[in-house]
């Protein structure tokens, strides 16, 4: 995977974003469920990330017919993207831990996003590094789960209660994800220019939006006026 690294899409909210994809059509908006900030801390809402996919598909270590990988997936992790990783929903323990932040700190990534468990949380904040996950664990990978493809698409579904009625989102390598303290979102590399498009669009509505509540001309008329509904 060699893709560009910077895009214009960097400008913009988690929630911009999405709101593109949704007028797009795009049933989930881009958004993964769920996963939420827990690297360098919660409540930093500075942290931002929007880079290339480098996708990882973990399964369960008990898994004998997946493949093996001949590298440690951190080892070959492309500089300037992010790393994400899909786990078994099963699986209690932790995918990613300190040593690994390190490794792709070193390598250039800039960041994590995690369908599953990390650990480890006070190496990751020491170092800075951003980590998005669904949850964290006192336990390693071994011996529960094992990487087995990388560069691979990912099929992310939603998990918990209501998860049916929401659809998966699907990453394929290379996909643009942006992640902020509201969430993570993926932009389909196909629909990159659509969607800085409508989000600019978007947020020169929503600026005229503000101006008007601000200025108590009520929520409904705002609306009704800039947005047409």
């Amino acid at each position: 995977m060699s893709p560009s690294n910077a895009s214009p899409l960097a400008a913009f909210s988690t929630c911009e974003i999405s709101d593109a994809l949704i007028k797009l059509s795009v049933p989930h908006g881009g958004y993964i469920p769920d996963i939420q900030m827990v690297s360098p801390e919660s409540s930093n809402s500075a942290v931002r990330i929007c880079s290339p996919a480098y996708t990882v598909q973990m399964v369960l270590a008990s898994n004998t017919t997946a493949p093996k990988q001949a590298s440690h997936f951190v080892d070959i992790a492309p500089a300037g993207s992010v790393v994400v990783i899909d786990a078994p929903p099963e699986a209690k323990s932790a995918v990613w831990g300190g040593l690994m932040t390190a490794g792709a700190q070193a390598r250039g990534a800039t960041g994590v996003i995690i369908s599953g468990r990390c650990r480890d949380l006070a190496e990751h904040r020491a170092l800075g590094f951003p980590v998005f996950s669904r949850g964290h664990s006192t336990l390693g990978q071994s011996p529960f789960t094992r990487p087995s493809a990388v560069n691979v698409p990912l099929v992310i579904a939603p998990q918990g209660s209501g998860a049916e009625s929401f659809p998966a989102v699907t990453i394929q390598p290379g996909d643009w994800v942006i992640a902020d303290e509201d969430g993570v979102v993926c932009v389909p590399r196909s629909l990159e220019l659509q969607v800085l498009d409508l989000a600019t669009k978007g947020r020169e509505i929503d600026s005229r939006c503000m101006e008007d509540i601000k200025a108590g001309k009520g929520i409904q008329e705002s609306f009704k006026l800039y947005r047409g509904k």
